[in-house]
């Protein structure tokens, strides 16, 4: 045989063997791929760029964790978890049917939320918004200094700067007064806090990362990051929304940042926390291999109206493990059971199409419907695959709106004046179906009187995109959002 047909016969095994290896993946990606857009995106990504495509796609696009090695379940006796589920469902039902009035149409979203997350609605709780870093961390620390039996916090971005290092002093200080101190991190997105974590753990807080990440350039786990915001003290109040541990989120001349930020969090004081006591108390199970179940100090009884209020509040969370998407579920009906107005802010804006339905449905009834969106943004591509979907949206007759004054970080919803959400949540692929998540629900028109002053304030550091002008964008501008918008659902 002579040496070019030697090299014939081995590259057409070569090919053989590479195109089968293609079939298989696409295979693997049919079978186990739920979303139909996700499903495409990566079946395009493998077939024209095969190599690339099966590394990224067994990288961050493969549920490895369908063998349950995460478990939100932290009462292991079932007759005890079934008394607790109907005890909260009891409780939950009795709230509905004593004030339907605050609930307005968006009972169906508490109704859900109940039935698919078992998410206790709570009726005695005194909420306040939290306006960027400058207004929750002086809370935060407050809050810290007056704990007398357990801390609790889990973040997504957790920096060792002067924002970090006092909350971790604070924590430090708490736990040799005797104080239970757990924390817990992103790896992937706090990884810059290895040394400030060795420190608070010779200090006597517990400290551990949702996920260990050894080499993240090949760990799918990086594609499923703990992207909640959660703080829990003493069990009677909690903090939730889209503000993590950074100097980042403070603006103040102290800290040379970029540019000013735009953010919003929750403070809650109530049985409301209880649901952010039991997601945390998971979240560390999980992390830790520890097995705390539920006990007095997490879930104190002592919570009444006389030390709270009386503001109803529902959490819900969602995460890789979640059965149903319950964040991205709760948004589309909040949307769809609209009837005066709905305003959005979100710094990723990359909808599925069941939200994306839900918003134009609603704009086309002729109910009010604004967008706020960055208009200066950490991310150029996730802009650019935002930008794609603004012509169908305004088309709709929804208003869009970038926000100019700086990078606009919250997520928030606010719908008639009656029902808000302010979580982690963006509204993108990556939260509703990747992420571990954590949202709260408030039926209560005081907070969303205040969301809802709070963006039209932001809509006069913005500007509206003109529909007219918005249309003469050069073709290859619009090629270019067109070719982004196929990589919606990976991102």
């Amino acid at each position: 045989m002579t040496l070019e047909g030697f090299i014939n016969q081995w590259s057409t095994l070569f090919l053989s063997v590479y195109y089968l290896i293609v079939i298989a993946v696409c295979c693997i990606v049919i079978y186990n791929t739920k979303s139909p857009a996700k499903a495409s995106a990566y079946l395009l990504l493998v077939t024209f760029l095969p190599v690339a495509g099966i590394f990224v796609y067994f990288s961050f696009g493969f549920n490895y964790r369908k063998r349950e090695i995460y478990s939100k379940k932290i009462i292991k006796d079932d007759n005890l978890l079934a008394q607790v589920i109907r005890a909260i469902n009891d409780n939950s039902r009795k709230i509905l049917q004593n004030k339907p009035e605050a609930f307005g149409n968006f009972d169906s979203v508490a109704k859900m939320v109940l039935k698919n997350e078992n998410s206790l609605i709570s009726d005695n709780n005194c909420v306040d918004l939290l306006i960027n870093g400058e207004q929750k961390f002086p809370r935060l620390l407050d809050d810290l200094r007056a704990a007398e039996k357990n801390i609790h916090l889990e973040y997504y971005i957790y920096e060792d700067d002067e924002t970090g290092n006092a909350i971790a002093n604070l924590l430090i200080q708490k736990a040799r007064e005797g104080v239970a101190v757990r924390f817990v991190y992103d790896a992937f997105g706090s990884s810059g806090i290895k040394k400030l974590a060795r420190r608070l753990r010779e200090n006597g807080v517990e400290v551990y990362p949702f996920y260990k990440i050894i080499f993240s350039l090949l760990a799918n786990r990086v594609n499923n990051r703990n992207h909640r915001k959660i703080a829990v003290i003493d069990g009677k109040i909690g903090y939730v929304g889209g503000i993590n541990v950074s100097d980042r989120y403070v603006n103040d001349s102290r800290f040379e940042n970029d540019y000013y930020w735009r953010d919003a969090s929750i403070r809650i004081v109530g049985t409301g926390v209880y649901n952010l006591q039991y997601t945390f108390l998971s979240d560390w199970n999980f992390a830790s291999g520890q097995t705390l179940q539920p006990e007095e100090c997490f879930f104190p009884s002592g919570l009444n109206r006389e030390n709270a209020g009386n503001t109803i509040v529902q959490t819900v969370v969602s995460g890789a493990d979640s059965k149903i998407p319950s964040i991205m579920l709760s948004m589309a009906q909040s949307i769809a059971v609209s009837r005066k107005e709905v305003l959005l802010t979100s710094p990723y804006f990359i909808p599925d199409e069941t939200l994306l339905n839900a918003i134009k449905v609603v704009a086309l009834s002729g109910i009010p419907v604004k967008v706020l969106v960055p208009g200066i943004s950490d991310s150029k591509l996730v802009n650019a695959v935002s930008a794609s979907y603004y012509k169908e949206l305004m088309e709709a007759g929804v208003a869009v709106y970038r926000y100019q004054k700086g990078f606009v970080h919250a997520k928030t919803m606010v719908c008639d004046g009656q029902f808000s959400m302010v979580g982690s949540a963006n509204m993108d692929y990556r939260s509703f179906d990747l992420n571990f998540e954590a949202n709260a629900i408030i039926y209560d028109t005081a907070i969303a009187e205040a969301l809802r002053v709070q963006f039209y304030k932001d809509l006069d550091d913005s500007e509206q995109i003109d529909p007219v002008q918005w249309r003469k964008r050069s073709r290859m501008q619009k090629f270019k959002e067109r070719l982004v918008r196929l990589a919606a659902p990976l991102m």
